[in-house]
C-alpha cells in the first residue's frame, strides 16, 4: 500500500532537519565539507525518517567520537 504524501512530507522534513542539524555540528567541529557532504536524509517506504551518513574516514570518526565525550579506541 503507497504512503500518503503527508507521511512522506513528515517524514522527509524530519529525516532534513536532523541531517541539517548534523552537517552543521560536523562542520562545528572544523571538519571540512568532504567529510560530512554524504550525509542524506532518507524515508523508508513507510515513511520513517533516517539519516544516511555515509563513509567517513577514520581519523574524522575518531574527532566526532571524542566531541561527543566517547573516547576513540586505539587500534
Amino acid at each position: 500500500m503507497p504512503m500518503d504524501m503527508q507521511t512522506y512530507g513528515d517524514g522527509r522534513r524530519a529525516a532534513d532537519d536532523a541531517a541539517n542539524a548534523l552537517r552543521a555540528a560536523l562542520a562545528g567541529l572544523g571538519l571540512p565539507e568532504r567529510v560530512w557532504a554524504n550525509v542524506r536524509p532518507m524515508v523508508t517506504n513507510s515513511g520513517k525518517p533516517y539519516v544516511h551518513l555515509g563513509m567517513m574516514r577514520a581519523d574524522a570518526v575518531a574527532g566526532i567520537a571524542e566531541a561527543i565525550g566517547r573516547p576513540a579506541r586505539q587500534s
